[in-house]
This record gives structure tokens, C-alpha cells and sequence, in this order.
């Protein structure tokens, strides 16, 4: 596999987690402040958000090493007219900017909470586009493993998982710099906390759920297709890739399910942030491992048509 290959699989990796992160740390602000106030709410969820524009700053700079001409990169924005590769790097850009913008305004408390929640549905809307126009890139007719509803549904799903996975990480990273920072706040942040961990524990097993009955019917759709399809099928299933596809189901099934119970568990009772904390860190790196094989496969086991 080529360093290029490996560019597309960060960038997109940290693309989607990025925009699914964004998406879940708003629905958290909007859950939480029915029910805590917007201070505690903002010391739950400002160093996460902090946290998404590096990330997406980091995917553009991984996906530079797919071009032949990195430097040329600004040019890719030049047919958003026609090209769903333009529309993805204008995207790109344009959350990368704006999140950031969001987040610096949010942090600091500058403008009104108005005008900050227009900048956040707006960043959202943008993230949409975004892996909207990501799905579209890939879904070309010369390469049927690609060309198919299953592209946007696994991208999205993909998003959900590690966006929710990683806000996960995120609190409970921001929840040990709270009890040595400011150990004031600490009682009614573990409240906050197990209170989002575990709807987060809920929503990661329904999304791998959504991913369980994809593949088998991904699977299915490429065996009756055309030679190219049922190339890409057999190498997933029964030639020199399926061991990829083995240890990605096994590590999203611990990641999300089995471990995702246990964190599960330690959301109901105060005094096990500590565990509950290893547990959400185990589910993330377990989750995020069994997408990058999750997307080595997608671009390893395509075939063109001949």
C-alpha cells in the first residue's frame, strides 16, 4: 500500500471524526443545558471542542501527501462547479475555518449565545457537506465495490462512531484536568460526565449495529455483481484480506459493545471515574483501530471494470 493510499485513510479518518465530533458535542450542550446550567455545560464540553479544529487542520495536512503536486493544492477548489473532489476540498476548508472560529469564540465568550449557536449550526451544515461530498467522491460506476449506497451509509456511520467515541475520550481527558484545576467543579462534573458517557456507551452500540447489518448485505450485493465486485468480495472474505476483515469485526464488537456495556455499568454509580475513564479510552483506540482497517480494506480490495 502506497504513502499516498495511507494519506486518504488519515485524512479521511480525521475528517469524519472531526465532523461527527462536532455533531455530538452539540446535541451534548443541547441535552445537557435542559438540565444543568450553561456553566457547567461549558466546562464539560469548551476543551473538547478546542480539540476538533487541530484535528481537521491535521487530516488537510495528511492529505496533501496524496496529491503529485502538494503545492498546487489550492487548485483543487477550481471545478466546485462540476467536481465532487473540489466540493470536498472547499468543505474541507471551510469547516477547518469555521470550526476553529467557533471554538475561539465559544472558549473566550465573545459575541452573543445567539450569534455563537448560528456559527454552530452553520459549522455543522458544513460539516455535512462535507461528507457528503467525501461519499460522492468515491461513488464512481468504474469501480463497483464503490459505487453503491453503502458508501455514504458506512462514511456516515463511520462518523457517528468516531465522533461519539472520541467526544467520549475528549470528556474524560477534560474531567482529570478539572479534579487537579479546579476540584470545586468536580462533584457536578462527574454528574455531567457519566450522564453524557452513558448515552454515548448507548449510541456506540446502536451505530456498530447499523455497520453489523451493512456488511453482510454489502457483502451480498458485491457477489452478485459484476466480476469486478465479486473480486472485491472474495478478497475480503476468502483471499489475502480477510484476516483484515476478522480483526476489524472483532475489534469493533470489544470496542463498542463489550467494552461500551462496561462503561456502560460505571455511569450508574459516582466513584468509578477512574475506571470508567480507562474503559472509555480502551473503546475509542479499539473502535478507531477497526476503522483504519475498515478503510485499508475499502481501498486495497476495489476493482476496477474491465
Amino acid at each position: 500500500m502506497s504513502i499516498r493510499d495511507w494519506a486518504l485513510i488519515v485524512f479521511t479518518i480525521l475528517a469524519q471524526t472531526s465532523v461527527g465530533a462536532l455533531w455530538v458535542l452539540l446535541v451534548t450542550r443541547y441535552f445537557a443545558g435542559r438540565k444543568y446550567e450553561m456553566e457547567e455545560v461549558d466546562r464539560l464540553t469548551d476543551r473538547a471542542l478546542m480539540a476538533i479544529g487541530p484535528v481537521i487542520v491535521l487530516g488537510g495536512v495528511a492529505s496533501l501527501f496524496h496529491l503529485s503536486r502538494p503545492f498546487s493544492a489550492y487548485l483543487a477548489v477550481v471545478n466546485i462547479g462540476t467536481s465532487w473532489l473540489s466540493r470536498e476540498s472547499f468543505f474541507g476548508a471551510a469547516f477547518a475555518a469555521l470550526v476553529i472560529v467557533f471554538a475561539i469564540l465559544q472558549t473566550r465568550k465573545i459575541g452573543t449565545i445567539s450569534l455563537r449557536n448560528v456559527i454552530a449550526g452553520l459549522t455543522a451544515l458544513v460539516g455535512l457537506g462535507l461528507i457528503v461530498s467525501m461519499s460522492s467522491v468515491y461513488m464512481l460506476p468504474t469501480y463497483p465495490a464503490w459505487d453503491s449506497w453503502v458508501t455514504p451509509v458506512t462514511f456516515f456511520t463511520s462518523t457517528l462512531l468516531m465522533g461519539t467515541l472520541a467526544v467520549g475520550a475528549a470528556l474524560v481527558a477534560n474531567y482529570v484536568y478539572m479534579q487537579r484545576k479546579e476540584p470545586d467543579y468536580a462533584d457536578a462534573q462527574s454528574m455531567l460526565l457519566r450522564g453524557t458517557l452513558r448515552r454515548i456507551a448507548l449510541a456506540a452500540v446502536l451505530l456498530l449495529g447499523v455497520e453489523f447489518v451493512v456488511l453482510p448485505i454489502y457483502l451480498a450485493l458485491l457477489a452478485a455483481g459484476p466480476r469486478a465486485a465479486l473480486l472485491s468480495a472474495q478478497l475480503m472474505a476468502a483471499g489475502p484480506f480477510s484476516w483484515a476483515l476478522v480483526l476489524r469485526v472483532t475489534l469493533a464488537f470489544f470496542g463498542a459493545v463489550f467494552v461500551s456495556m462496561f462503561m456502560y455499568q460505571n455511569t450508574i454509580n459516582p466513584g468509578q471515574e477512574k475506571m470508567l475513564g480507562k474503559l472509555t479510552y480502551v473503546a475509542f483506540v479499539l473502535v478507531l483501530l477497526a476503522e483504519v482497517l475498515g478503510r485499508f480494506l475499502f481501498y486495497m480490495t476495489k476493482h476496477p471494470l474491465t
